[in-house]
């Protein structure tokens, strides 16, 4: 017989992330087939063909190829291509991670062709209506079939929105699975030499790894002047690496920030090479959801340098500050875990690398 076909969908990064865990256990599992559909929201090489190679995914079955444009562009680009595929497979569920344009347009396109939606990482809210990935969230939530959430917050939101509890299950996080996977992958290589990361911390014993790319604080030269304050500060005491998101870099360029010298720019780094140069070091400053996920799960200090974060369960039990987007607040949070060595936090009792093996388990149940 046949085995029910579900469709996973990838488009950016942080997808292929979590796409990878649910993978292995789909293979490991064996009782359902999978088609990899890579949309193409991030299409250049180093946002994501090395993802695949690195962590271990198997090349795409299908690519759309349908990024750049306005988020109205992608979004109605992605949803016509994947209409066509959808019609001709007629798969037995789309399963969709996160927030990106490739959750949000894929999701409604199976929806209306009656193709059961499985939402990973759902439920989670910053209430803030200004972000684009808020608008995913809610848009993908309010027609999902199947919910899996990461953290108890998630849930409650959901049932406040009305969410038949049956098919909400907190499952932890797949974004766990994957970093704590690839951790001990990156343990057992004798060589790290060929990672780009590799020559900085060969320079560096003590150092701190900064990430931006949020538009509400690089798009304007008054909020990436307020991000370089602190870093010009913050780097005088411990050095930063940043590898910096092409967007970012164009507006630090465009608006003549300075950050100082003691802040090294690198560009955007393949899985491994990130990883091997953040699990070390002594302060993360981000406005990335995942990476206040990741750092939770490895137990890296990190300073959330945003207003809010739909990931409470970083900050109420992991190794997550909140800081937001003041100078004046930030500069003492961050000096203060330099001396102290920072938030340690624990990792969240099922952010146990079994998240995916739990997923798959209901996935079988309902479809095989």
């Amino acid at each position: 017989m046949t085995q029910p076909c579900i469709h996973l969908i990838a488009g950016a990064r942080p997808n292929f992330m979590k796409i990878a865990p649910i993978v292995r256990a789909l293979q490991a599992d064996g009782r359902l087939a999978f088609k990899i559909i890579h949309t193409g929201q991030h299409y250049d090489r180093d946002m994501n063909d090395v993802f695949f190679e690195e962590l271990g995914i198997p090349a795409p079955d299908v690519r759309l190829g349908c990024g750049g444009g306005s988020h109205a562009e992608q979004t109605g680009k992605i949803m016509q291509a994947y209409e066509a595929l959808c019609a001709s497979e007629k798969p037995a569920a789309c399963l969709v991670v996160g927030d990106v344009n490739s959750t949000l347009a894929c999701a409604i396109v199976a929806k209306k062709a009656n193709v059961p939606v499985a939402h990973v990482e759902a439920g989670l809210r910053s209430g803030d209506m200004t972000m684009p990935e808020e608008i995913n969230r809610l848009v993908t939530d309010a027609i999902t079939d199947w919910f899996f959430v990461t953290e108890p917050s998630a849930s409650q939101h959901l049932a406040r929105e009305g969410k038949d509890p049956a098919v909400v299950w907190d499952v932890g996080h797949v974004m766990a699975d994957n970093v704590l996977f690839q951790a001990d992958k990156l343990k057992a290589t004798a060589d790290t030499t060929g990672l780009e990361s590799d020559a900085y911390k060969r320079r560096r014993a003590r150092y701190g790894v900064v990430t931006l790319h949020r538009p509400s604080n690089v798009d304007s030269a008054e909020a990436l002047e307020r991000i370089a304050t602190v870093l010009r500060t913050v780097s005088a005491e411990l050095p930063l690496v940043f590898p910096v998101h092409p967007r970012t870099r164009a507006n630090i360029e465009k608006f003549g920030i300075n950050l100082g010298s003691n802040v090294e720019l690198m560009g955007p780094q393949a899985y491994m090479s990130f990883l091997h140069l953040w699990k070390d070091a002594v302060l993360i400053l981000t406005d990335s959801g995942g990476l206040q996920e990741e750092s939770t799960a490895l137990g890296v200090p990190c300073i959330t340098m945003r207003e809010n974060t739909e990931r409470p369960i970083t900050v109420d039990e992991g190794s997550n500050v909140l800081a937001g987007t003041d100078p004046a607040v930030i500069i003492p949070l961050a000096l203060e875990a330099l001396r102290n060595g920072g938030k340690r936090g624990r990792r969240p009792a099922l952010w146990d690398g079994k998240s995916a093996d739990r997923i798959v388990a209901i996935l079988a149940e309902k479809l095989a």
